[in-house]
This record gives structure tokens, C-alpha cells and sequence, in this order.
């Protein structure tokens, strides 16, 4: 993948926007938990976002930039509902297999289409898959990104099951974890009612990523949790 030289410009001369807030929630005092979403914005993002939003939950997106570009509208709304957004490279692709120049193109990318789409640009990343080491973290930290990982999978994506992947949330669920979900698999968006009712239930506040680090911006070249 190559930045054109306007790109390039454009790139170098975009700046950071505060992350969202989430006023209200202290997790020092309660018992938080952050849902995360994966790979959209996707055909099923505006039901998660319906049912967050009834809820009162807020959550984390972390956007493909191939995907922002094809639906900015829905990519826009997840930012104005409150939520926080992550960049997930732009074409979510296992970054430890390239080089650097391409692995930098792919998260630069990512930055410009969401801050075009919604004038936000994200201080977090997610690596694909999973799939990090030392070099992909310090590639980040030069982009002004930090990484930002889970303490537990659904799996949802393998499940494709409502029911089992509403236990799988209830089975990982704990205070201050992070949970790796996809807003793009259907199953997802009709187990979230369920989900969030039953976490609420059970004593928990749906939070953001930066909202369960007590507000604390992401370090750039840092992981988290």
C-alpha cells in the first residue's frame, strides 16, 4: 500500500481530538466492564448501537479503515452516541507478517479515514487477530497509538449462536475486564439485549476502554490492559 504524497500531507497534518467521556462512572468505587466491538463499522453495527443506547452503556469500536470508508454515516453515529473508537488497520490485516513501511500505511490509513468520517482521531489500536510483538507495539507508539488488547474472547465470530455467546459473556465477565466481541456478526447484535441486561444485573457498568483507565489517556507504544 502506497501514501501519495497528499495523502501523506493530509496525514501530517491532521491533529488528535479528545477522546469521548464518560461522565458519572467512577470504576475506583464500581464495578466496571468494557465491551468491545471489532472489524465494522458493519450492516449490524446500528442494532448494537440501539441496544447500547437504550441501555445506557457505552462501549469501544475498533474500526476498519477499508470498512469507515464504505459506511462513514454509521461510523460517525458510533462516535456521537458516546462511545469510544479504536483504529483496527485498514485492511485488517496480521501485522507482524510485513514490513514496517506497511504496517505504519496501514494504521495511518485507519487514523485518516475515521477523523475524516468523524472528525475523531483514536489514541487506541487493536492489532488483528491478536497478532502483535515489540516491533508492531513501537511502530504503533511512532503513530501515536496505543494498543489496547482483551482479558477475554466470546469467540462470537466461531459460535454464531446467540445463547452461547450471551454465556460465553456472562462466563468472562469480571470487574475491569475487557471483553473482545464483533459488531459485524448478526448473532452478536441480537445476543446484546440479553447480554447487557443480564450484566447490568448483575451489578455491573458498561464502560469504555478509556473510562475503565479512570479517564487516563492511552500511552502511545504502551498495551493495555
Amino acid at each position: 500500500m502506497v501514501i501519495t504524497p497528499l495523502l501523506a500531507a493530509t496525514l501530517a497534518l491532521t491533529s488528535t481530538t479528545a477522546l469521548p467521556a464518560q461522565a458519572a462512572v467512577d470504576c475506583k468505587r464500581v464495578k466496571c466492564l468494557a465491551l468491545t466491538f471489532d472489524d465494522g463499522p458493519g450492516a449490524t453495527t446500528p442494532a448494537v448501537l440501539r441496544t447500547l443506547k437504550k441501555a445506557g452503556a457505552k462501549a469501544t469500536f475498533f474500526l476498519v479503515g477499508k470498512q469507515v470508508d464504505k459506511r462513514p454515516k454509521i461510523a460517525k453515529q458510533v462516535l456521537a452516541q458516546g462511545h469510544a473508537i479504536g483504529n483496527h488497520t485498514y485492511d485488517h490485516i496480521s501485522l507482524p507478517s510485513y514490513h514496517d513501511d506497511r504496517i505504519i500505511d496501514e494504521l495511518k490509513l485507519t487514523q485518516h479515514a475515521i477523523q475524516k468520517a468523524t472528525g475523531h482521531r483514536p489514541a487506541m489500536f487493536r492489532p488483528p487477530y491478536g497478532h502483535t510483538d515489540e516491533r508492531v507495539l513501537a511502530l504503533a507508539g511512532q503513530t501515536d497509538l496505543a494498543q489496547v488488547l482483551w482479558s477475554g474472547t466470546t469467540l462470537d465470530w466461531k459460535l454464531r449462536d446467540p445463547k452461547k455467546i450471551k454465556a460465553a459473556v456472562l462466563r468472562l465477565a469480571k470487574r475491569d475486564g475487557v471483553l473482545l466481541m464483533h459488531d459485524v456478526v448478526p448473532a452478536t447484535a441480537k445476543a446484546m439485549p440479553g447480554i447487557v441486561k443480564e450484566l447490568k444485573k448483575r451489578g455491573y457498568h458498561l464502560v469504555t476502554v478509556p473510562t475503565l483507565l479512570r479517564g487516563k489517556r492511552p500511552v502511545a507504544g504502551e498495551s493495555y490492559p
